[in-house]
């Protein structure tokens, strides 16, 4: 008999929010000997123990009724959103196996890393928003960033640089709109933050304040390194790969989604530190990865894959700026490493079906 791996998301009106990728997922199976198919909390069937999954033929998505799943790799991206209200009930349910448990937001994250004297030199200064923190945190930076706890894409952030006495504002909405304002005064910013925050918050969200790094190794552009790390058909930790994201002009941050760019790691580190210096960094890069998931694992249990983003300042100190246990792996794809964008599909679905044998033999 066939393995089964159910993939739970989200679908909405529209379908479903990564169909290349998912497509992608569905035929790597298919290659692999193994029956892949989507699934939402609304399709599931409890009393028959059958859900009503689907999978891709020709450019639409087929609906199809699919016993148990052997496993479920959770790919559901979460917002404190009225549409997203019944994920969490169903996730905290034991129905199914999963390969990978449910993470926590940003700021959470940061606490519970910061607790590890190993790891506290490489995360910046992360504190929740209020007047007073910002007004103390703009005597140690010159920048200053505000984050949603739940965002991704770089959606919703804004940067806060003091220049000559005044403050300048850069930022992307929700809908990716580029926000750009100067103001004279703390308290025009505080206002400013207070009513973006209104604006660009999910349900009950709440945002956070991080120190700003300096991260423009190439003139007014915001480069920082993606890493993807996952499990393999071992069960062990790997680097999957590393890329460098640049960032559009005055742009607060380097998201592909937001116009930014990819290019190999080690040719753009090399170019401004040296061949030395650049072994270094990538080194750390992989080796902070690695202790990070760990700690992570203590904490939330077994998990399955994690997209890093690090910053890399103009000193070569690398930090922790953000990390994704959903990540996405188009990075692979823009520096045109085809082989390494289909190791970064296949790698989950391994390691799924190695957590299935694992078990079949204990049983």
């Amino acid at each position: 008999m066939r393995i089964r791996i159910g993939v739970l998301t989200y679908r909405g009106e529209s379908g479903f929010v990564e169909p290349g990728f998912f497509r992608r997922l569905v035929q790597e199976g298919r290659e692999m000997g193994i029956e892949v198919f989507l699934f939402s909390p609304q399709d599931v069937r409890f009393s028959e123990r059958r859900i009503n999954g689907f999978v891709p033929e020709g450019n639409k998505w087929r609906r199809r009724q699919f016993t148990w799943p052997d496993i479920v790799i959770d790919r559901y991206r979460y917002y404190p959103l009225p549409k997203h209200r019944a994920y969490l009930p169903f996730r905290k349910q034991n129905w199914f196996r999963y390969a990978n448990n449910r993470f926590s937001n940003k700021f959470v994250v940061h606490q519970i890393l910061i607790q590890d004297p190993e790891l506290q030199r490489w995360l910046p200064e992360t504190l929740p928003y209020d007047r007073k923190t910002l007004a103390s945190m703009f005597t140690d930076h010159r920048q200053v960033y505000l984050k949603p706890t739940n965002g991704s894409g770089g959606r919703s952030i804004l940067r806060v640089e003091k220049k000559a006495g005044r403050y300048l504002l850069h930022g992307r909405t929700k809908q990716q709109a580029k926000s750009c304002e100067k103001l004279a005064t703390l308290r025009e910013v505080c206002e400013r933050l207070e009513h973006w925050m209104k604006n660009e918050k999910n349900g009950n969200e709440q945002f956070f304040l991080q120190q700003g790094l300096q991260l423009s190794l190439i003139p007014n552009r915001t480069v920082d390194a993606r890493l993807l790390v996952q499990k393999d058909g071992t069960g062990k930790w790997c680097l999957t790969g590393m890329g460098i994201r640049v960032g559009p002009t005055q742009s607060s941050t380097s998201n592909l989604h937001g116009g930014g760019k990819a290019l190999p790691a080690i040719s753009f580190l090399i170019e401004r530190f040296g061949h030395e210096e650049a072994e270094r960094i990538v080194l750390e890069c992989k080796e902070l990865a690695i202790k990070t998931v760990t700690r992570i694992e203590e904490h939330f249990g077994q998990m399955m894959e994690f997209g890093f983003d690090l910053g890399i300042d103009v000193h070569g100190k690398i930090w922790i700026i953000e990390i994704n246990p959903k990540p996405g792996r188009e990075i692979f794809k823009q520096m045109r490493e085809y082989e390494r964008y289909a190791m970064a599909i296949r790698r989950p679905l391994e390691y799924a079906l190695y957590l299935v044998n694992k078990s079949n033999l204990t049983d």
